[in-house]
């Protein structure tokens, strides 16, 4: 906590805040700009002698509640309200989501990513869009059932994905899936989606409720894998990840490592199946399903 920062920013806050914009009166009398320190305290339900000490960098710790309240009362916008839970010692609350809705600067970058294999994922693991060559290196997504375009749910439910990989690394991959979904089930703060999404696999897989229960935790990042296509054979990529400013989105780029013979693979694939670049996303619909032949999941 940097309580002189904090105070500092409460008194700036505050003065940059007319009666009128939290609809109250001005009142006679009123010397100095923007709104008293009990105004503040009214708004936010706190005692007046509490936030008065805030500001005058003595008063103690606040809580997230109070934090919230503050942000409120006092007009902040997403970026001054993690600010101010950053001041006070506390991680901000998780950002405003996308959900399924792509920007179009967004899938204007995934069109121009024709020479590479790209995706669009959730961060519960929906896969919301690729470009051509990821569609042809890693086949299509059926989004039948409500859970059909989730990695995770494919993962643990679907053996035909696990057979593009070697049977000695489906430990490490399962173990990876479950411990970036246990972050984002975390940062959701157990929503509504998240909470079925995990139900169900419980209700089907064993083996997932086995790794659920190591309560292990890892955000991929970056990562490497192998994927075995039917028509140039195993793939060795680097996955990178791209963060969005909405948290619930993130953008993959698959590449080869540097100095490996997997970028003449995709140059193969690409003439093999008539690839063009410059082509639009492919987005995954119900009638897209299981289009091509290998089907693979990011790993």
């Amino acid at each position: 906590m940097d309580r002189r920062e904090l105070a500092d920013f409460l008194r700036r806050s505050r003065e940059r805040l007319r009666p009128a914009d939290v609809g109250l009166p001005d009142g006679p009398r009123r010397r100095t700009p923007g709104l008293r320190r009990e105004e503040v305290a009214t708004l936010t339900g706190m005692s007046a002698d509490y936030y008065i000490r805030l500001e005058q960098a003595r008063g103690p710790q606040p809580s997230p509640q109070i934090l919230a309240a503050l942000a409120r009362a006092l007009g902040l916008g997403d970026d001054e309200r993690d600010h101010l839970y950053l001041l006070a010692g506390h991680r901000p609350p998780a950002g405003r989501q996308a959900g399924e809705t792509i920007s179009p600067a967004l899938r204007h970058l995934l069109d121009r990513l024709a020479d590479t294999p790209a995706q669009i994922l959730g961060d519960l693991g929906d896969v919301l869009a690729q470009n051509c060559l990821a569609e042809e290196l890693f086949g299509g997504v059926c989004t039948v059932s409500e859970h059909g375009r989730n990695i995770v749910w494919r993962w643990f439910t679907d053996p035909v994905v696990r057979g593009a990989y070697p049977v000695e690394e489906w430990e490490h991959y399962g173990r990876q899936h479950v411990a970036d979904l246990r972050a984002a089930v975390a940062r959701r703060s157990h929503d509504e989606a998240a909470v079925r999404l995990v139900r169900r696999l419980r209700d089907v897989s064993e083996e997932f409720v086995r790794l659920w229960e190591l309560h292990e935790v890892g955000v991929r990042r970056s990562s490497r894998m192998r994927v075995v296509h039917p028509v140039v054979g195993t793939v060795d990529l680097m996955c990178e990840r791209l963060l969005t400013p909405n948290e619930d989105q993130q953008l993959l780029i698959f590449t080869p490592p540097d100095g490996s013979p997997y970028t003449a693979q995709l140059e193969l694939l690409r003439s093999a199946t008539g690839v063009v670049p410059g082509l639009s996303p492919v987005p995954f619909t119900a009638s897209a399903a299981s289009s091509a032949a290998p089907v693979t999941v990011a790993t």
